[in-house]
């Protein structure tokens, strides 16, 4: 099969936007079909920014599928744009959390911060999809497995449990499947450091001079420790989210946000990227971090690059930003073992394996929205009523104890 122009690059940036249209052309489909819900909160560029950021893991995964496949070691593609892809884009992540979250600790000053409500819409916001992300993993470990139990079954539960718990301790192998993580992509790696951050508000809410309720701050307290005796969090990771916490200051300076907001600003948003991804091989390294960092803040004082992120579209694609971040390693796994075969996949040439990316985007795409609006939604929809519930459970007990 003759090469495509452009596709013939593993690595090259034809593929990265032949399959960023694609999903752009889905989500505008989905637009046009369901609407979108209406922006939420202050950030409406943040809220676009999220779903290019989950389709750029997906990308940089689908490099690393195609030099695993060749080569049978899953490491970061040979190219800064694609490591950029990935690493970068959780990155990202981590500041829109520090950015989101120290907000509110510092909205906390003027009206107190409902610290149940806040835990309660973390879990609902997390858990579920992500559940629902192991249940499928699991059952690819079933047929993986031919339905034979390879492992004892208390290792087996045992690993099941880490693996329900976010991988904060281990992400084991799952019933003698050698690296299980691939089913995954390895992307569940970012979420022990999420919590990390959430875990740590209370803490941190005395940085900005408001003392917590002492039983989150011992919980707050507690949990830290586990993390720091379990051992697994690198400290430059942590960079990203201080990135954010500069962020959610800067943003309260109405004269740089009106600076900021200027579409004529948008092309030093790329160049800071651009910046990074040149001089810096890791998107971890401080001095990327900073320039990464710069570009978010300028975003999240209301820079909407050339009005991308706040497109109708944008903000489709943003919505189902978890899911896509969770399915899209299932996804390329189920394509490359069972619907091609690894056998075959193997011999695919560069425009080959793009060619089948593509097209498989949509699928990622459409699988990702039917799960944000049937699991992820409703479950954020409860947390009113929740912590509702919660709260009268909580006081009756201590009525109780207090007797």
């Amino acid at each position: 099969m003759m090469e495509l122009v452009g596709f013939d690059d593993p690595v090259g940036p034809v593929p990265a936007v032949a399959s960023l249209l694609a999903a752009l052309l889905t989500a505008a489909l989905l637009h046009k079909r369901f609407g979108v819900s209406a922006s939420q909160g202050r950030y409406a560029s943040i809220d676009g920014l999220r779903g290019f950021l989950a389709f750029l893991v997906f990308i940089h995964h689908s490099a690393v599928w195609y030099f695993y496949l060749k080569t049978g070691h899953w490491t970061s593609p040979p190219s800064n744009l694609y490591v950029y892809f990935g690493q970068g884009s959780v990155g990202f992540f981590f500041m829109i959390t520090g950015f989101l979250f120290f907000s509110k600790l510092l909205d906390g000053r003027h009206r107190p911060v409902d610290w149940l409500k806040l835990f309660v819409s973390r879990v609902l916001r997390l858990l579920p999809m992500y559940l629902f992300a192991i249940g499928l993993l699991l059952l690819i470990v079933y047929f993986v497995s031919g339905g034979v139990l390879n492992d004892p079954m208390p290792i087996l539960l045992k690993n099941i449990v880490r693996w329900i718990g976010f991988t904060i301790k281990s992400a084991p192998d799952l019933n003698g499947i050698k690296q299980t993580y691939i089913i995954v992509a390895g992307v569940f790696w970012s979420l022990p450091y999420e919590w990390l951050f959430y875990l740590s508000l209370p803490i941190l809410s005395l940085a900005v001079l408001r003392i917590p309720p002492l039983p989150y701050l011992l919980i707050s307290l507690f949990c830290l420790g586990v993390f720091v005796y379990i051992g697994r969090i690198k400290p430059e990771l942590l960079l990203p989210f201080f990135g954010g916490i500069a962020g959610s200051f800067l943003v309260r300076l109405k004269v740089f946000c009106r600076y900021a907001a200027k579409t004529a600003l948008s092309p030093l948003v790329v160049a800071f990227i651009a910046g990074a991804v040149v001089f810096y091989d890791s998107a971890w390294e401080a001095g990327a971090v900073f320039l990464l960092s710069s570009a978010f803040v300028l975003i999240a004082a209301g820079n909407t690059l050339f009005g991308i992120l706040i497109h109708p579209v944008s903000r489709v694609l943003g919505e189902m930003a978890y899911s896509i971040y969770l399915l899209h390693g299932m996804v390329l796994y189920v394509l490359f073992n069972f619907v091609v075969g690894s056998s075959a996949a193997t011999e695919f040439s560069a425009s080959v394996h793009w060619l089948w990316i593509v097209g498989i985007t949509p699928i990622v795409v459409l699988l990702s929205f039917a799960t944000f609006h049937w699991i992820e939604a409703p479950a954020m929809r409860a947390t009113p009523w929740v912590t509702v519930w919660l709260r009268s459970k909580i006081t009756i007990f201590s009525k109780e104890a207090a007797q």
